[in-house]
Protein backbone atom coordinates (compact mmCIF):
# COMPACT_ATOMS: atom_id res chain seq x y z
CA UNK A 1 0.00 0.00 0.00
CA UNK A 2 1.31 3.45 -0.96
CA UNK A 3 0.84 5.71 2.07
CA UNK A 4 2.41 8.67 0.23
CA UNK A 5 0.03 9.09 -2.73
CA UNK A 6 -1.54 12.54 -2.57
CA UNK A 7 -0.06 13.31 0.85
CA UNK A 8 1.45 16.70 1.68
CA UNK A 9 4.94 15.96 2.95
CA UNK A 10 7.54 18.30 4.40
CA UNK A 11 11.21 17.37 4.09
CA UNK A 12 13.49 19.64 6.11
CA UNK A 13 16.96 19.61 4.65
CA UNK A 14 15.49 18.36 1.39
CA UNK A 15 18.35 19.85 -0.64
CA UNK A 16 21.03 17.85 1.11
CA UNK A 17 22.83 14.56 0.96
CA UNK A 18 19.91 12.33 2.02
CA UNK A 19 17.16 14.86 1.34
CA UNK A 20 17.70 14.98 -2.43
CA UNK A 21 17.09 11.27 -3.07
CA UNK A 22 14.33 11.12 -0.45
CA UNK A 23 12.42 13.99 -2.10
CA UNK A 24 12.73 12.30 -5.49
CA UNK A 25 11.41 9.00 -4.11
CA UNK A 26 8.45 10.70 -2.45
CA UNK A 27 7.55 12.57 -5.65
CA UNK A 28 7.72 9.32 -7.60
CA UNK A 29 5.25 7.85 -5.09
CA UNK A 30 2.78 10.65 -5.82
CA UNK A 31 3.43 12.89 -2.82
CA UNK A 32 3.17 16.68 -2.82
CA UNK A 33 6.53 17.63 -1.34
CA UNK A 34 7.58 20.84 0.38
CA UNK A 35 11.29 21.45 1.06
CA UNK A 36 12.63 23.76 3.74
CA UNK A 37 16.34 24.54 3.55
CA UNK A 38 18.91 27.32 3.80
CA UNK A 39 20.73 26.07 0.72
CA UNK A 40 20.55 27.82 -2.64
CA UNK A 41 17.32 26.93 -4.43
CA UNK A 42 19.31 25.50 -7.34
CA UNK A 43 19.97 22.46 -5.14
CA UNK A 44 16.24 21.73 -4.74
CA UNK A 45 14.14 19.33 -6.80
CA UNK A 46 12.19 21.58 -9.23
CA UNK A 47 9.05 19.45 -8.79
CA UNK A 48 8.84 20.30 -5.09
CA UNK A 49 7.74 23.47 -3.33
CA UNK A 50 10.80 25.25 -1.93
CA UNK A 51 10.92 27.49 1.14
CA UNK A 52 14.19 29.08 2.20
CA UNK A 53 13.85 29.52 5.94
CA UNK A 54 15.90 29.25 9.11
CA UNK A 55 14.44 26.65 11.46
CA UNK A 56 16.09 28.30 14.45
CA UNK A 57 13.00 30.54 14.38
CA UNK A 58 9.96 28.64 15.70
CA UNK A 59 7.60 30.76 13.59
CA UNK A 60 9.29 29.44 10.47
CA UNK A 61 8.78 25.89 11.70
CA UNK A 62 5.06 26.50 12.20
CA UNK A 63 4.77 28.00 8.73
CA UNK A 64 6.62 25.04 7.21
CA UNK A 65 4.42 22.47 8.97
CA UNK A 66 1.06 24.09 8.23
CA UNK A 67 -1.09 21.85 6.08
CA UNK A 68 1.37 18.95 6.11
CA UNK A 69 0.35 15.33 6.62
CA UNK A 70 3.84 13.96 7.19
CA UNK A 71 7.23 15.39 8.16
CA UNK A 72 10.68 13.96 7.48
CA UNK A 73 13.08 15.97 9.64
CA UNK A 74 16.53 15.71 8.07
CA UNK A 75 17.81 19.25 8.57
CA UNK A 76 20.89 19.46 10.71
CA UNK A 77 24.49 20.54 10.93
CA UNK A 78 27.05 18.42 9.11
CA UNK A 79 30.76 18.76 9.63
CA UNK A 80 33.88 16.78 10.36
CA UNK A 81 34.65 15.72 13.95
CA UNK A 82 37.59 18.16 13.91
CA UNK A 83 35.35 21.10 12.98
CA UNK A 84 32.71 20.06 15.50
CA UNK A 85 35.29 20.00 18.28
CA UNK A 86 36.69 23.36 17.17
CA UNK A 87 33.30 25.08 16.95
CA UNK A 88 31.04 22.95 19.16
CA UNK A 89 28.44 25.65 19.86
CA UNK A 90 27.87 26.11 16.12
CA UNK A 91 26.88 22.46 16.00
CA UNK A 92 25.23 21.88 19.36
CA UNK A 93 22.92 24.90 19.67
CA UNK A 94 21.37 24.86 16.17
CA UNK A 95 20.88 21.09 16.34
CA UNK A 96 19.00 21.32 19.62
CA UNK A 97 16.83 24.18 18.34
CA UNK A 98 16.08 22.55 14.95
CA UNK A 99 14.93 19.37 16.62
CA UNK A 100 12.91 20.96 19.41
CA UNK A 101 11.22 23.56 17.21
CA UNK A 102 10.33 21.22 14.38
CA UNK A 103 8.83 18.45 16.46
CA UNK A 104 6.76 20.87 18.53
CA UNK A 105 5.59 22.72 15.41
CA UNK A 106 4.59 19.42 13.81
CA UNK A 107 2.62 18.48 16.92
CA UNK A 108 0.90 21.87 17.05
CA UNK A 109 -0.01 21.54 13.36
CA UNK A 110 -1.40 18.03 13.94
CA UNK A 111 1.00 16.27 11.60
CA UNK A 112 0.08 12.59 11.44
CA UNK A 113 3.52 10.97 10.99
CA UNK A 114 7.01 12.22 11.80
CA UNK A 115 10.51 10.91 11.16
CA UNK A 116 13.42 12.09 13.28
CA UNK A 117 16.93 11.65 11.89
CA UNK A 118 19.43 10.82 14.61
CA UNK A 119 23.06 9.78 14.07
CA UNK A 120 25.71 7.14 14.65
CA UNK A 121 27.24 9.74 16.97
CA UNK A 122 24.82 8.86 19.77
CA UNK A 123 26.80 5.69 20.48
CA UNK A 124 29.64 5.12 22.92
CA UNK A 125 32.86 3.57 21.56
CA UNK A 126 32.20 -0.05 20.61
CA UNK A 127 32.95 -2.36 17.72
CA UNK A 128 29.25 -3.03 17.06
CA UNK A 129 26.46 -0.54 17.76
CA UNK A 130 23.19 -2.04 19.04
CA UNK A 131 20.19 0.29 19.24
CA UNK A 132 19.25 -0.58 22.85
CA UNK A 133 22.74 0.14 24.20
CA UNK A 134 22.57 3.92 23.75
CA UNK A 135 21.14 4.89 27.11
CA UNK A 136 23.49 2.57 29.02
CA UNK A 137 26.51 4.65 28.02
CA UNK A 138 27.77 8.09 26.98
CA UNK A 139 28.63 9.24 23.44
CA UNK A 140 32.24 8.93 22.29
CA UNK A 141 34.48 11.89 23.11
CA UNK A 142 34.95 12.22 19.33
CA UNK A 143 31.19 12.76 18.89
CA UNK A 144 29.99 14.12 22.22
CA UNK A 145 28.40 17.34 20.92
CA UNK A 146 26.67 15.59 18.02
CA UNK A 147 25.79 12.64 20.19
CA UNK A 148 24.20 14.57 23.03
CA UNK A 149 22.36 16.98 20.73
CA UNK A 150 20.82 14.12 18.78
CA UNK A 151 20.08 12.13 21.92
CA UNK A 152 17.96 15.04 23.16
CA UNK A 153 15.86 14.80 20.01
CA UNK A 154 15.37 11.09 20.61
CA UNK A 155 14.23 11.83 24.16
CA UNK A 156 11.78 14.39 22.80
CA UNK A 157 10.14 11.75 20.61
CA UNK A 158 9.81 9.52 23.66
CA UNK A 159 8.33 12.34 25.75
CA UNK A 160 5.72 13.06 23.08
CA UNK A 161 4.72 9.41 22.91
CA UNK A 162 4.22 9.30 26.69
CA UNK A 163 2.43 12.62 27.23
CA UNK A 164 0.55 13.12 23.97
CA UNK A 165 0.11 9.55 22.76
CA UNK A 166 1.81 10.46 19.47
CA UNK A 167 3.11 7.03 18.55
CA UNK A 168 3.62 7.68 14.85
CA UNK A 169 7.13 9.04 15.34
CA UNK A 170 10.04 7.11 13.85
CA UNK A 171 13.73 7.41 14.78
CA UNK A 172 16.53 6.36 12.45
CA UNK A 173 20.27 6.37 13.12
CA UNK A 174 22.22 6.49 9.85
CA UNK A 175 25.82 5.28 9.72
CA UNK A 176 28.53 7.18 7.80
CA UNK A 177 26.53 8.49 4.84
CA UNK A 178 28.06 9.55 1.52
CA UNK A 179 26.75 10.45 -1.93
CA UNK A 180 26.08 13.33 -4.34
CA UNK A 181 25.14 16.68 -2.74
CA UNK A 182 27.46 15.93 0.18
CA UNK A 183 29.53 18.54 2.00
CA UNK A 184 32.78 18.81 0.00
CA UNK A 185 34.14 21.86 1.85
CA UNK A 186 37.80 21.14 2.47
CA UNK A 187 37.79 22.44 6.06
CA UNK A 188 34.98 20.28 7.41
CA UNK A 189 34.03 17.55 4.93
CA UNK A 190 33.75 13.93 6.06
CA UNK A 191 36.31 11.40 4.87
CA UNK A 192 34.90 10.25 1.49
CA UNK A 193 33.93 13.68 0.07
CA UNK A 194 37.12 15.21 1.48
CA UNK A 195 39.32 12.63 -0.23
CA UNK A 196 37.38 12.86 -3.50
CA UNK A 197 37.58 16.64 -3.68
CA UNK A 198 41.25 16.72 -2.85
CA UNK A 199 42.35 14.07 -5.37
CA UNK A 200 40.19 15.44 -8.19
CA UNK A 201 41.41 18.97 -7.47
CA UNK A 202 44.96 17.67 -7.85
CA UNK A 203 46.38 17.44 -4.33
CA UNK A 204 49.70 15.60 -4.52
CA UNK A 205 50.88 14.20 -2.21
CA UNK A 206 47.54 13.30 -0.65
CA UNK A 207 47.86 13.47 3.13
CA UNK A 208 45.48 11.18 5.04
CA UNK A 209 45.15 11.29 8.81
CA UNK A 210 45.97 8.08 10.69
CA UNK A 211 47.39 4.86 9.32
CA UNK A 212 44.28 3.84 7.36
CA UNK A 213 43.38 0.93 9.60
CA UNK A 214 40.23 2.52 11.11
CA UNK A 215 37.09 0.51 10.29
CA UNK A 216 33.85 2.33 9.45
CA UNK A 217 30.32 1.50 8.25
CA UNK A 218 29.52 3.49 5.09
CA UNK A 219 26.13 3.67 3.38
CA UNK A 220 25.01 5.53 0.26
CA UNK A 221 22.47 8.35 0.69
CA UNK A 222 19.97 6.65 -1.65
CA UNK A 223 20.02 3.58 0.55
CA UNK A 224 19.46 5.70 3.65
CA UNK A 225 16.49 7.39 1.96
CA UNK A 226 15.06 3.97 1.06
CA UNK A 227 15.60 2.80 4.62
CA UNK A 228 13.78 5.84 5.95
CA UNK A 229 10.74 4.91 3.88
CA UNK A 230 10.79 1.35 5.26
CA UNK A 231 10.87 2.65 8.84
CA UNK A 232 8.32 5.41 8.18
CA UNK A 233 5.80 2.95 6.77
CA UNK A 234 6.17 0.44 9.60
CA UNK A 235 6.49 2.87 12.55
CA UNK A 236 8.11 0.14 14.67
CA UNK A 237 8.21 2.19 17.89
CA UNK A 238 11.96 1.87 18.44
CA UNK A 239 15.10 3.40 16.86
CA UNK A 240 16.50 1.69 13.77
CA UNK A 241 20.11 1.69 12.60
CA UNK A 242 20.55 2.36 8.88
CA UNK A 243 23.95 1.11 7.81
CA UNK A 244 25.56 -1.59 5.73
CA UNK A 245 26.59 -3.68 8.72
CA UNK A 246 29.87 -4.27 6.87
CA UNK A 247 33.15 -2.68 7.84
CA UNK A 248 35.68 -1.16 5.48
CA UNK A 249 38.99 0.45 6.35
CA UNK A 250 39.99 3.98 5.41
CA UNK A 251 42.91 2.47 3.49
CA UNK A 252 40.42 0.46 1.39
CA UNK A 253 38.45 3.65 0.72
CA UNK A 254 41.60 5.36 -0.54
CA UNK A 255 42.35 2.36 -2.77
CA UNK A 256 38.83 2.47 -4.28
CA UNK A 257 39.23 6.16 -5.07
CA UNK A 258 42.64 5.57 -6.67
CA UNK A 259 41.12 2.93 -8.99
CA UNK A 260 38.95 5.63 -10.57
CA UNK A 261 41.83 8.00 -11.33
CA UNK A 262 43.95 8.15 -14.48
CA UNK A 263 46.93 9.43 -12.50
CA UNK A 264 47.27 8.67 -8.81
CA UNK A 265 48.94 11.00 -6.29
CA UNK A 266 51.45 9.87 -3.73
CA UNK A 267 49.71 8.84 -0.48
CA UNK A 268 51.12 10.06 2.84
CA UNK A 269 49.67 8.56 6.04
CA UNK A 270 50.02 11.13 8.83
CA UNK A 271 49.99 9.02 11.99
CA UNK A 272 50.62 12.08 14.15
CA UNK A 273 47.04 13.20 13.55
CA UNK A 274 43.98 11.79 15.38
CA UNK A 275 42.07 9.09 13.55
CA UNK A 276 39.06 8.56 15.83
CA UNK A 277 37.72 5.30 17.23
CA UNK A 278 39.36 2.15 15.84
CA UNK A 279 36.18 0.37 14.73
CA UNK A 280 32.55 1.50 14.40
CA UNK A 281 29.99 -0.84 12.85
CA UNK A 282 26.22 -0.91 13.12
CA UNK A 283 24.06 -3.87 13.98
CA UNK A 284 21.42 -3.76 11.25
CA UNK A 285 19.22 -6.65 12.41
CA UNK A 286 16.20 -4.42 12.98
CA UNK A 287 16.44 -2.81 9.54
CA UNK A 288 16.67 -6.24 7.90
CA UNK A 289 13.63 -7.42 9.86
CA UNK A 290 11.72 -4.54 8.24
CA UNK A 291 12.84 -5.80 4.82
CA UNK A 292 15.61 -3.27 4.21
CA UNK A 293 18.90 -4.14 2.52
CA UNK A 294 21.35 -1.62 1.00
CA UNK A 295 21.61 -1.83 -2.80
CA UNK A 296 24.51 0.47 -3.70
CA UNK A 297 27.94 -1.13 -3.36
CA UNK A 298 30.73 1.03 -1.98
CA UNK A 299 32.77 0.73 -5.17
CA UNK A 300 29.78 1.77 -7.31
CA UNK A 301 28.87 4.58 -4.95
CA UNK A 302 32.36 6.06 -4.83
CA UNK A 303 32.61 6.07 -8.64
CA UNK A 304 29.23 7.81 -8.82
CA UNK A 305 30.24 10.50 -6.33
CA UNK A 306 33.53 11.12 -8.14
CA UNK A 307 31.68 11.58 -11.43
CA UNK A 308 29.11 13.82 -9.76
CA UNK A 309 31.79 16.01 -8.22
CA UNK A 310 33.60 16.38 -11.54
CA UNK A 311 30.35 17.55 -13.16
CA UNK A 312 29.15 19.77 -10.31
CA UNK A 313 32.17 21.63 -8.99
CA UNK A 314 30.37 24.95 -9.49
CA UNK A 315 27.41 23.74 -7.40
CA UNK A 316 29.08 22.09 -4.42
CA UNK A 317 29.62 25.32 -2.49
CA UNK A 318 26.03 26.52 -2.85
CA UNK A 319 25.11 24.79 0.38
CA UNK A 320 24.54 26.58 3.67
CA UNK A 321 27.53 26.26 5.99
CA UNK A 322 26.62 26.82 9.63
CA UNK A 323 30.31 26.95 10.59
CA UNK A 324 30.72 30.17 8.62
CA UNK A 325 29.15 32.85 10.83
CA UNK A 326 28.83 35.21 7.85
CA UNK A 327 26.20 32.87 6.40
CA UNK A 328 23.79 33.01 9.33
CA UNK A 329 20.43 34.25 8.14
Amino acid sequence: MNIYEGKRILVTGGTGLIGRPLVQMLIEKGAKVRIVSLDDQSRANPEAEFIRANLLDYRNCIEACEGMDYVFHLAGVKGSPAMTMKQPASFFVPTILFNTNMMEAARQCRVDRYLYTSTIGVYAPAEIFHEDDVWKTFPSENDKFAGWAKRMGELQTEAYKIEYGWDKIAVVRPANVYGPYDNFTSENAMVIPSLIRRVIDGEDPLVVWGDGSQIRDFIHARDVARGMLFVFEEMPGYPVNLGSGTGVSIREIVDMIMLSLDMCPQIVWDTSKPSGDKKRLMDVTRARELGFEPKVSLEEGIREVMDWYRNNRDNVDKRYDVFNEKQFV
